[in-house]
């Protein structure tokens, strides 16, 4: 067996590589979910993506024998430190095949990258901001991942507790039930909670004819600051930029069937609530091998705009203003969704993790039939001196 080395990404061709790389090791996989190719390498754009106003990064592979067997991403979220008071370089975008020589030399790469940068701490996985996949998986390896989570063999956490790393905290994932007339599934409690809600602080659902509409009116940008608002206290996340919410209102609602999002306005017209959710994209990035050519496009396609949907819907984000919060005000966010995914033919609803912790938003879903079915995990270690 030859001597195995570590290298920095240094060309287009590298790159390539490191995000096939992840293709490559799951491709025998039925629960892991390809990344997006174009989306990733986008992620990566130091010009394109407007985290690296405030973000550092570089990428590395490991290679034995001249085959990759490993490569990791190095990251500094600079605002998220500062908010925090730490000094944390991430370690994220992390595969590798079960070899103990290629774990250990991939983060302590890691290591020493953030050591010569004035770090204490190696933590992870996580993105270069927080709308990037993050927390490595340590229940539900039989489940069907998403296209916004991280999917890892069980060998990964074994390897990560021989390094020494601790947990510093956990994300659950919740797969919902969709109620039905057939099948309620408790939800009378929840539709009667929301009419309540609605009453007692004049809320009401805003419904829009398509996404253009969203954009053009400016809610896309609103929703993106609630979120700021709503997620500042949870754990790592850094205030989004004004050109980093433009980005994502670009990137993201164009895509988004506009029954699948809701917006909650008080009498003043302000934003207090939203969620959204999209069709499970695993099955066409499986089929696709998350490559857009030469048939991948046409999987994404039947799903996205021939509206061919599976029976589960994800609901990647849902934010409440901190005034409305633990007021039941969530309850109007679901209690307008559900009628219309419902509508929609699906199924099942799977819930973006989940801090273990935030009661608040873990509460909300006593009155559907529900199950935690994944939790994933950001770990920490001190660097050593």
């Amino acid at each position: 067996m030859g001597a195995l080395t570590i290298r920095k990404v240094e060309t287009k061709r590298d790159l390539t590589r490191f995000i096939n790389f992840n293709t490559e090791l799951y491709k025998d996989s039925p629960y892991a979910v390809p990344y997006l190719f174009q989306d990733v390498w986008n992620t990566f754009d130091r010009k394109k993506n407007a985290a690296f106003d405030f973000c550092e990064c570089d990428w590395f592979l490991a290679e034995r024998d001249g085959k990759l067997v490993g490569c990791v991403c190095a990251i500094i979220n600079h605002r998220a430190n500062e908010r925090w008071n730490v000094r944390n370089v991430r370690f994220g975008w992390f595969d590798m095949i079960d070899d103990e020589e290629v774990a250990n030399a991939l983060i302590r790469t890691v290591e020493q990258w953030g050591k010569e940068r004035g770090m204490t701490h190696i933590t992870g996985p996580l993105g270069i901001t927080d709308m990037d996949p993050e927390g490595m998986l340590v229940e539900g390896y039989e489940e069907l991942g998403t296209m916004a989570t991280i999917y890892n063999f069980p060998y990964y956490v074994d390897h990560m507790v021989r390094l020494g790393f601790k947990k510093e905290t956990d994300w659950l994932e919740r797969l919902v039930t969709v109620p039905t007339k057939e099948n309620p599934a408790r939800s009378e409690k929840f539709f009667r909670i929301a009419e309540i809600v609605g009453k007692r602080f004049n809320l009401r659902a805003l419904h829009f004819k398509n996404t253009k509409q969203i954009i053009d009116e400016g809610w896309g940008l609103k929703v993106f600051h609630l979120v700021n608002r709503a997620y500042d206290s949870l754990f790592g996340f850094s205030q989004m930029t004004d050109r980093q919410c433009e980005q994502y209102v670009n990137q993201y609602i164009p895509f988004i069937d506009v029954r699948s999002i809701a917006l909650i306005v008080n009498d003043k017209n302000e934003l207090v609530a939203m969620g959204a959710g999209m069709p499970s994209l695993s099955h066409a990035l499986q089929k696709g091998r998350g490559k857009l050519f030469p048939f991948g496009w046409w999987h994404l396609f039947k799903t996205l705009y021939l509206k061919q949907y599976p029976d589960t819907i994800d609901l990647l984000l849902i934010a409440v203003a901190p005034e409305y919060q633990g007021k039941g005000v969530n309850a109007l966010i679901f209690a307008d969704l559900i009628q219309r995914i419902g509508s929609m033919g699906f199924k099942y609803a799977e819930v973006h993790p989940v801090l273990e912790d935030n009661n608040k938003c873990g509460d909300q879903w006593d009155y559907v039939e529900t199950r935690v079915y994944k939790r994933r995990r950001c770990w920490i270690k001190k660097i050593d001196d």
